[in-house]
């Protein structure tokens, strides 16, 4: 089930929104974690079973970090078993067939097709992935980790640590929700109209960006992807699919996270920032600053900072770069163009530290933004084609190796302008700036008027059209 689906919109949310608010106030947080568990088990009941794996081995381990407090080694070895085991979890569902297959590549050893536990035969090839997994581990494994480092309470009601698990505003897709920043609203929040108020409106502004933003570009792409395959793909052509799936990948991406964290706000949780109009960076240092912070924030605080962080000399930081970005690229996916999608960000960014931080201080705001833009839509393109083959043609033809245009890129060009230029306005903060210059009583009546128009404009789409991906939830 996914937040711009007609199911979701008309059935599940109201239902979920009235049993939540009709609910006493200290049965709320087991009536989210009731229903997030439905939401998650709608399309794969089977890993259900994965969720409360995972909540009891997290819930027992902080425990047992806070008993033994006292006892550093002690804590410390709990902390690690919770580590180990939130990464064999994501290890084996998301990268055995990848470690299987280069396995055989390499040495010609083929894996075994299944394994049998206590009579049960598991399949160990072509594993479905469970929806989410990427971010609902990353989760619990910091939650034991800052309870370590006294960066958050334990939490000793294993019903609320469950509702922090599973709430299904965030768990599929993120923003990846940090424990020790939801923790006082678990034990006790405040609800008002006010802020469910904001909070709808946030989900509205997410709806229409994912709806009507990205849903309106993904096409673009797919066709100059098969123009690619095809042979006629122009320098052109290129360009305008690493645009298109730029801006889809975008608004797709952020529109999620507004609408998780409108939701969150409904409920009464304060969710973190995700996006910050990243196409306005400046540096691609930058870029990575206001794009998907969250994930950008974990690994900085749990890798990054652990590995020594910028100290130690110039080669120990090229190396602790190296691994975070190693490691970012591949828990994005299991395939090698997510690791070279990775490693490209990396090597940017340390040519911006150590080699271009003069020459980008010294150079006019125009030649900044561009340089970042044409780095950052590139690294989409190795992000976007899984085979690298294809990926390699694709990034050829678009510096030269195609011919520069054809009379059919001038038609699709003028059918998606008006397309790009909205796009374009919406990347930047030219819309937040003009709502804000309105007085608050125009804003106050514009409000619901603009909330209902793009409710009605979203379903409109959706029940007329069928392309409705959402591109982070493979990952």
């Amino acid at each position: 089930m996914i937040f711009s689906s007609l199911t979701f919109l008309f059935a599940y949310l109201p239902l979920t929104l009235a049993a939540y608010f009709l609910t006493p106030l200290r049965w709320r947080n087991l009536v989210l974690l009731l229903v997030s568990l439905f939401f998650y088990g709608w399309g794969e009941p089977v890993y259900i079973t994965i969720m409360f794996l995972s909540i009891l081995i997290d819930y027992t381990h902080g425990l047992l970090v806070e008993k033994y407090r006292d006892n550093d080694k002690k804590a410390r070895w709990f902390v690690g078993q919770s580590v180990v085991f939130n990464l064999l979890l994501l290890g084996f569902f998301k990268y055995w067939d990848f470690l299987a297959d280069n396995l055989l590549l390499l040495t010609g050893i083929s894996l075994p097709e299944s394994l049998t536990v206590l009579g049960l035969t598991i399949p160990l090839r072509n594993i479905p992935l469970p929806i989410g997994i990427s971010f609902f581990t990353f989760q619990t494994m910091s939650y034991t980790i800052d309870v370590y480092r006294q960066d958050a309470p334990v939490q000793r009601n294993i019903i609320n640590f469950g509702t922090f698990v599973t709430m299904f505003p965030q768990l599929i897709a993120g923003p990846i929700v940090k424990y020790k920043t939801v923790a006082e609203d678990l034990n006790g929040r405040v609800h008002s109209m006010e802020n469910f108020a904001l909070g709808a409106r946030r989900f509205c502004v997410g709806l229409a960006k994912k709806v009507l933003l990205a849903n309106s570009i993904g096409a673009l792409w797919e066709s100059q992807l098969a123009a690619q395959g095809n042979g006629t793909l122009t320098v052109l052509g290129g360009w305008m699919g690493l645009l298109a799936f730029g801006f889809q990948i975008y608004f797709d991406f952020s529109g999620y996270s507004d609408m998780a964290i409108g939701l969150g706000q409904c409920f009464g949780f304060r969710f973190n920032e995700n996006f910050d109009h990243p196409y306005l960076s400046s540096s691609v240092s930058e870029f990575w600053r206001r794009w998907h912070m969250s994930l950008t924030s974990w690994f900085r605080e749990y890798l990054y900072i652990p590995l020594g962080g910028n100290r130690g000399g110039t080669l120990k930081s090229l190396r602790n770069i190296l691994i975070v970005w190693f490691c970012t690229g591949f828990w994005h996916g299991a395939s090698w163009n997510f690791v070279l999608w990775g490693l490209y960000f990396a090597a940017w960014l340390m040519l911006e530290k150590f080699v271009l931080k003069g020459i980008l201080h010294r150079a006019p705001a125009a030649v900044k933004h561009l340089y970042t833009l044409v780095v950052v839509f590139v690294g989409w393109g190795i992000f976007a084609m899984e085979d690298l083959s294809v990926c390699g043609q694709y990034l050829k033809a678009c510096f030269g190796g195609a011919p520069l245009w054809s009379a059919l890129d001038g038609y699709t060009l003028r059918s998606y302008a008006v397309t790009f230029v909205v796009l374009i306005l919406a990347s930047t903060t030219l819309g937040v700036r003009n709502w804000a210059r309105l007085p608050e009583k125009a804003r106050k009546v514009l409000t619901p008027v603009l909330m209902g128009l793009s409710l009605l404009v979203c379903t409109a789409y959706l029940v007329d059209g069928s392309y409705n991906p959402f591109l982070y939830f493979r990952f």
